[in-house]
């Protein structure tokens, strides 16, 4: 018997994503809603730039990087989509930042966002950056975020700069064995979100929350974008 023909690169990667979409829709449905209100970002961190090129071929067209650097490496060999930056930021990348990537997902101070505001003023005045506020819900001393009750105070002040549009809200999620442990978490951010929209009309009502073990929980708790690498690529190489 001849062997079954080999699975293309691209080919594997638009199964991935035809098994997330279906995912995303069981998960959408359980809770009354939309499936095509929750957005994937595909994380390519180490990922090499042929195999970002063909999962954009595959239909994954919002992509993301944890670090500024990895995205100015990747450029030139990778055009098009848009791009998303789910890592920290430091202040000094700042600059580089506003011209790579089209999201910044991770504002994590107000001094973060009084520099975002000043560059993107300079660089995009006709085009407020879209940004989320990156919040540590669980109080994990691991995780970068605003305290929710500084994100409280602060918020405000935020939503009144110029040049950055804050489209809504951003966590990480603990470490967990069991994607259900994730959900209070998740719970969490919307309430959060639902609380401050209710005060604050400049917030809007976006939900990065979930990743690659707990996306469909994140979708039944209100995700609007899930941040995706291993799902879409298969597990990172370890370093040796």
């Amino acid at each position: 018997m001849p062997a079954a023909p080999a699975v293309s690169d691209r080919e594997g990667l638009s199964l991935a994503r035809a098994s997330i979409l279906e995912r995303i829709g069981e998960a959408a449905v359980r809770v009354g809603r939309d499936p095509a209100a929750i957005e994937i970002v595909a994380v390519t961190k180490t990922v090499a730039a042929d195999r970002i090129r063909a999962a954009m071929e595959a239909g994954f067209s919002t992509l993301a990087e944890n670090r500024v650097q990895e995205r100015i490496a990747k450029a030139e060999a990778v055009d098009g989509g848009r791009w998303h930056l789910v890592g920290p930021l430091q202040s000094n990348k700042a600059r580089r930042a506003i011209e790579l990537f089209e999201m910044i997902e991770t504002v994590d101070s107000l001094d973060l966002a009084q520099r975002l505001s000043r560059i993107a003023g300079e660089l995009r005045p006709a085009s407020p950056l879209p940004v989320l506020l990156q919040v540590n819900v669980d109080d994990d001393p691991a995780k970068a975020g605003f305290d929710p009750a500084d994100l409280e105070r602060d918020l405000p002040v935020i939503l009144d700069l110029p040049g950055i549009a804050v489209d809504g809200l951003m966590t990480v999620g603990r470490l967990i064995e069991t994607a259900a442990l994730a959900r209070p978490t998740f719970v969490a951010l919307r309430a959060l979100s639902e609380r401050l929209r209710s005060r604050h009309a400049g917030l809007g009502p976006a939900l990065s929350m979930g990743m690659s073990e707990d996306y469909p929980i994140a979708v039944e708790e209100g995700a609007t974008l899930v941040r995706l690498g291993r799902a879409i690529f298969g597990a990172r190489p370890t370093l040796g």
